[in-house]
């Protein structure tokens, strides 16, 4: 593993896991920007996301499956786990196990993280809540 895996490690699981956003902070590029299908993110954002996450599910963890890195790029597929018991996207707690998983593909400037492509699927986490049914 990179001394960059390492310390992308690190952070990940410091704000995602603990959500101890410092660790995360630290590596992030001052013009440092989150995208989705539902739009972007900059840092103040995406804290109040982090928190909104850690309030819902209060003993959310999360674990790197695999990382890539190539250059100044780094993929990343991770996985979220947690019981919701606090309201989360306008769902009032369920109590549910919820286990979400996804991708995000990470680009770095002067080793600083300056932009990041997640994606996931919402329904996932929706029919884990009990809220959508994604068939067989």
């Amino acid at each position: 593993m990179s001394t960059r895996q390492e310390t992308i490690l690190k952070a990940w699981n410091g704000a995602w896991g603990t959500g101890d956003l410092s660790s995360f902070e630290r590596i992030l590029a001052p013009n440092y920007i989150r995208r989705s299908k539902s739009g972007t993110e900059d840092f103040a954002s995406l804290q109040n996301t982090i928190k909104d996450m850690h309030t819902a599910f209060p003993d959310s963890t999360v674990e790197i499956l695999q990382m890539v890195e190539d250059g100044d790029q780094v993929a990343i597929h991770w996985q979220t786990k947690g019981t919701h018991k606090g309201p989360f996207m306008d769902v009032p707690p369920t109590g549910r196990p919820v286990t979400v998983s996804g991708a995000s593909f990470l680009r770095f400037e002067n080793d600083k993280l300056a932009e990041e492509y997640v994606v996931w699927d919402p329904r996932e986490l929706l029919s884990a809540l009990g809220i959508w049914h994604l068939g067989n």
